[in-house]
């Protein structure tokens, strides 16, 4: 008795439910994929392309692989003053 019960609430329920219809609408410049190749040297790493703005217009700057950090270039100062 209780999985007939069951059963009828799952049908009562499927047949009350209204359709769903959505709508989607995309805005904005389609982007290809990038192929990042392989790094230049060790250390380099990939920064991905951005958009920004220039005279009121949106522009594309590419993406490129950023030369390696070295922490040893800075001027290391001592705070404990």
């Amino acid at each position: 008795m209780k999985k007939i019960l069951a059963g009828l609430i799952l049908a009562s329920g499927t047949l009350l439910a209204g359709p769903h219809i959505s709508v989607g609408i995309g805005l904005g410049v389609p982007v290809a994929p990038v192929v990042v190749g392989v790094a230049p040297g060790p250390g380099y790493f990939w920064t991905p392309g951005y958009f920004y703005f220039s005279g009121g217009r949106r522009l594309w700057h590419e993406g490129f692989w950023a030369p390696p950090v070295h922490r040893d270039r800075f001027e290391r100062r001592d705070f404990r003053r």
